[in-house]
């Protein structure tokens, strides 16, 4: 269950599953902040992680993020 870290366990392997899990996706994100702008960049890492969170792999999030994007840039989200 998640928050639940098993008696004797540090959680140092979820730690390792977790930061292995996001680290191409992190690098992505900083190639594709040098070719676009940091907040696009964070939104776009952001959105795919979700995706992952709700089962999808990286490469799948990856490829539904992309095509949010109209000329490199996510469509304004109407708030409310």
């Amino acid at each position: 269950m998640p928050g639940d870290i098993a008696p004797g366990d540090s959680g140092v392997q979820l730690r390792e599953q977790t930061l292995a899990a996001i680290e191409p996706v992190v690098q992505y994100g900083l190639r594709e902040a040098r070719s676009t702008s940091v907040p696009h960049a964070m939104r776009e890492v952001a959105a795919i992680t979700l995706l992952m969170g709700r089962g999808y792999d990286a490469s799948t999030a990856r490829r539904i993020v992309e095509s949010w994007e109209i000329d490199e840039r996510f469509p304004r989200v109407r708030e409310g």
